[in-house]
């Protein structure tokens, strides 16, 4: 709560996987090569799915805080 969160591990995970990509879209497969765009596309939408459930959780914690205040 009251220290920021630590991200170095997240980050260097992610860093770490899109240098692997960008060389998988360098190989000599057409398949491989595909399947570069739709590991960046199922990573977009997983971050997409994990930042709208960060919201509805922050509004259900607000809507709790102000339930049990009353």
């Amino acid at each position: 709560m009251f220290f920021k969160e630590d991200n170095s591990y997240n980050d260097i995970r992610e860093k770490s996987l899109n240098q692997w990509l960008d060389e998988m879209s360098q190989h000599e497969d057409v398949a491989v090569r595909g399947g570069v765009k739709l590991a960046r596309e199922y990573m977009q939408y997983l971050n997409d799915q994990i930042k709208k459930l960060k919201e509805e959780n922050q509004l259900k914690n607000t809507y709790l805080k102000k339930m049990s205040g009353k």
